[in-house]
């Protein structure tokens, strides 16, 4: 029996994508994964809000040349979370 999971909160296409672009890297800026989504601060507040209050996303603010930004970053459970995800769809569509 396979161990993935598919996960309705990570499903949503905004958090999706979300969780995509945080598994290919480190971290990336708040403004930056915003116009990779094309949509506004509240609308990317609230799904990060989402995946953070399950631990799946780590807000980390820091100055930067006096302005305040904020840095995003996959936790390990988000990452292990998406990645059974993307196996429960895989295994949907019958690839494994």
């Amino acid at each position: 029996m396979s161990k993935a999971k598919f996960d309705n909160l990570i499903h949503a296409q905004n958090r999706l994508q979300i969780c995509a672009m945080l598994n290919g890297v480190a971290e990336i800026e708040f403004k930056v994964l915003r116009e990779k989504l094309l949509v506004s601060d509240s609308v990317l507040s609230k799904h990060l809000k989402s995946l953070e209050e399950v631990n799946y996303v780590h807000l980390a603010k820091r100055s930067d040349m006096g302005r305040q930004r904020t840095w995003l970053s996959l936790s390990t459970a988000g990452r292990k979370a998406y990645s059974s995800h993307l196996k429960a769809l895989r295994e949907i569509v019958g690839q494994k």
